[in-house]
């Protein structure tokens, strides 16, 4: 009989690293600096809020764009 780790495949996925998270929020940040966000604002956001921001890459260009 096989035991559940191995029936449930849904277990047997590899997980996400913590180095391969941290790259990707650290792309994530840079993203948001080529946008044109000061380093300092992005410094201070949480990685969830760094994710809604970049959902609309526009958005952020235009309200980062000089005046």
């Amino acid at each position: 009989m096989a035991s559940t780790q191995a029936r449930n495949k849904n277990r047997n996925r590899p997980t996400k690293s913590n180095s391969a998270r941290n790259k990707r929020q650290n792309d994530h940040r840079k993203r948001l600096v080529a946008l044109g966000m000061d380093e300092a604002t992005v410094a201070a956001m949480n990685p969830k809020e760094v994710r809604e921001k970049l959902k609309y890459p526009a958005k952020v260009a235009k309200e980062c764009a000089p005046k």
